[in-house]
This record gives structure tokens, sequence and C-alpha cells, in this order.
């Protein structure tokens, strides 16, 4: 029998890893400087907490979640998204009561959604994504932004978008919503069905509907903007003063409601413009979830974050041209003739790996000829040569696959001589 990758998945080859592997350290690294602390959740959750937490009028409940019954009866579902499970693990260690608020947290994880595969969205897909909570200050709201955009500039990209808009405060949006069943409700039946479902337990939700997204009512339905309170319209202002303040460039778009149901005051997307990179531009989005703490069991607790998809994210890169700068290569190719040389190597081997130089040996019995064309494949800087004379004499041969100049150095000396070498080079790369 034949056995084949699920559909919707993806197995990511060494040569790809690279690429992935640079791209979490750099979120890793920025999240640093944001003071941003890293949580890993559980794959699967209670179903409960994801139609609780994500929405029940959402696309994700309805249609996309992998639920299954475990041998106890209960219901669990593979995490759709991070936020619910991070919300969770706040509410259930009490992470409110910690003495340093706002809590800031980060996550990078596979995630699993049953939709149709397509170019930019799989079945199963890694996000990476943060979480403040713990304060409605509108400057977090433009610090979580700006964490966003920095994370896709310091990886390269241009022609990014940002689009954001404010879904308004509880009073708010109960003024929108009886607005929006009026403005829907005459022409409901021309709808979807699931539009028809969203009319009397979240309208808004209507504006995110992929069937109906062309309708007429679409483009003169009541604007959210329309209807903000005084303390939403100021808080929404404050957002736009600081990312002026901060120079980030935004449009403001009141049709823009994101796909779950937490959200409140501030929502966001990013999106990446020009030809290369498909019918899907959104990279990533996020916005305000105060209530959502609430609802899954905590306290009183403000909170906003983002999500983006790192498929996503690499298409975009490689729409652009952009090519990372990974470190490939092995630092040394260690290159044995003969029987009693080849006994020498693992200890050799071990030797070098302890002080941090990256190397590797033939295993098939190669020739001289032939493991030098290993090394060159592996594209090694230093090919250490260890034969009959050199053993005989405790002595290996030290040759730069860079210039070709070669040396013969004492066996004692051979580790610290390639590890001064290869400071010095990196040293003189970097200057």
């Amino acid at each position: 029998m034949n056995f084949k990758i699920p559909r919707g998945t993806q197995d990511i080859l060494p040569e790809q890893s690279l690429k992935w592997q640079y791209i979490e350290q750099k979120a890793h690294e920025l999240c640093r400087r944001y003071n941003y602390k890293e949580i890993r959740t559980p794959m699967f959750e209670q179903t409960e907490l994801f139609a609780r937490g994500v929405g029940d009028t959402t696309d994700i409940v309805q249609k996309e979640m992998y639920t299954f019954e475990d041998r106890g009866g209960r219901s669990l579902t593979l995490r759709p998204e991070g936020t619910a499970s991070t919300v969770r693990s706040y509410v259930e260690n009490k992470m409110f009561g910690w003495v340093n608020q706002p809590i800031k947290l980060y996550y990078i994880g596979p995630m699993f959604r049953y939709e149709r595969p397509q170019s930019g969205r799989m079945r199963q897909f890694v996000q990476f994504g943060v979480e403040a909570m713990g304060s409605d200050d509108p400057a977090i709201d433009a610090e979580v932004i700006g964490l966003a955009m920095d994370f896709y500039r310091e990886l390269g990209l241009s022609n990014l978008k940002l689009v954001i808009n404010s879904l308004g405060d509880q009073e708010s949006r109960t003024n929108h919503r009886k607005a929006m069943i009026k403005h829907f409700e005459p022409r409901i039946a021309e709808f979807c069905q699931d539009c028809q479902n969203r009319i009397q337990k979240n309208p808004l939700r209507i504006l995110d509907c992929k069937v109906d997204r062309d309708h007429e009512l679409m483009g003169t339905s009541p604007s959210i903007l329309e209807f903000l309170n005084e303390t939403s319209k100021t808080y929404f202002d404050n957002v736009q003063t600081y990312l002026n303040d901060m120079g980030i460039s935004y449009v403001v778009d009141p049709t823009l409601v994101r796909g779950l149901d937490y959200y409140n005051n501030t929502a966001f997307e990013i999106m990446i413009e020009g030809k290369g990179f498909g019918a899907i531009t959104t990279l990533s989005g996020g916005g305000r979830y105060n209530g959502l703490v609430e609802e899954i069991g905590g306290p009183t607790t403000p909170g906003i974050g983002f999500a983006l998809s790192i498929e996503r994210l690499i298409m975009a890169l490689e729409s652009q041209g952009i090519a990372l700068p990974l470190e490939e290569g092995l630092d040394a190719f260690l290159i044995v003739l003969g029987e009693n040389p080849k006994a020498r190597a693992p200890k050799l081997l071990h030797d070098l790996r302890t002080n941090g130089i990256t190397v590797d040996t033939d295993y098939l019995g190669k020739k001289m000829k032939g493991q030098m064309k290993a090394a060159d494949r592996v594209n090694a800087r230093y090919a250490i040569i260890l034969g009959e004379d050199e053993l005989n004499t405790n002595q290996i041969v030290l040759k730069s696959l860079l210039t070709g100049e070669q040396d013969t150095i004492p066996m004692e000396e051979v580790v610290g001589s390639l590890v001064t070498k290869l400071k010095e080079e990196k040293k003189g790369e970097s200057s």
C-alpha cells in the first residue's frame, strides 16, 4: 500500500526548514524586544472553548473545526486558532493576578481548519500570534500593530497595506446591530443560509460573507463608524494618533469586521499589494477582544492580539523575490583515508562538535575524490584531511575550500586552529 500525505497538509523538507527556522527565530527576537513571552498550549482543547471563545456564528466553528470524541466520551477539537487557548491558559493559571501587567504573550505553532485547500490556505498551518491582556490603553493597540508591521518589514517585505477599523464598544455595537437588522432583514431571503442565520445573532458577520459579498446591500450597509459613541470614537482617534506618531501608514475601512465574533473596538488587517501573490492578499489580522476573558470564565480583562500564517508569509517573500540570509553549509568536512584514520574519526568529530564547529564526514566509503565532492556539495568552508601518513606523524591537513590554501598542523591543535580561523573569517564578514 502506498501512503500519501493528507490533503491540505505538507511536508517541510530539510532544504525548506532552514527558511522556517530563520523566520521563527526572527519572531522570537522581535518579541523579546517588545517584551512578549512565549506560551505553548495544547494542540487540542475542549470543543466548547472554541464554540464560546471563537463564536458559534463563525465559519470556523460552524464548518471548519476538526472535532472528535475521545475514549472518555469528551468532545475535543484540534485548535483552529491561538487566541482562545491562550486566554484559557490566562484564566486557568490566574495570570490576571501576576505582578507584572499587562500580560504580553506570543505563540508559534500548528493550527487546524477543515476548509478547501488552495494556495496559501492549508488544513494544517502554522500561526505566529501575540496577545496582550490587562490593558485598555489605545497605545498597546498601536504597539501590537507596530510589532506585526515590524515583523514583515524586517524580513524585507514591501508594498504592505495596513487597514484598520473600529467595531466600537458594546453600546456602539448594539445601536449598529439594530441598524444592520433594519437594513438587511427585508431582503434577507436573497442571502445565503449562513447570513440568514446570522441576521439576529450577529448581523455584523454578514459583511464577512464570501458568498454574498457582491450583493448590492453590502455596499450600502450602515457604517459602524457612524454609530461610535464618544468613548469609542475617542479611543479610535487615539489609536490613529499613535500610529501616525510611529510613522505607520494605514487606511480606515468601515467594512472590515474580521472573521471571529470576539472582536470589538480596534480591528485591523495587513495586506500585500502587487502582482504575483494571487487572490488572497491578506497576510494577517487581529484586533481588540474586551469581553473574551469573561466569556471563558475569567475576570473583566481587556485584550488585543493578532495572528499571521507562516505559509502565507513565505508565499509573499517568494512573490517579491526575497532571499533570506540563511546560514547554510558546514564549517568543515572530515575526509578520512584508510582504516586506521577511520577509527580515529568519531573522537575527532566529537571534539570538533563540542567546540561549536559544524562538521560532517563520509559514511559510504568513498575515495578521496568522492569525499572532496561531498565536501563541496555541503558547502563546507574547510576540509580536514586525515590519512595514514598524517596519522603516523600525528598531524592533519587543514585545507580552505574557499581559497585552496592548506596547512599541516599537529593533531592536538586542529580544534583550536579551526576555531580561531572561523572566528577571524566571520569577524571579517561582519565588519
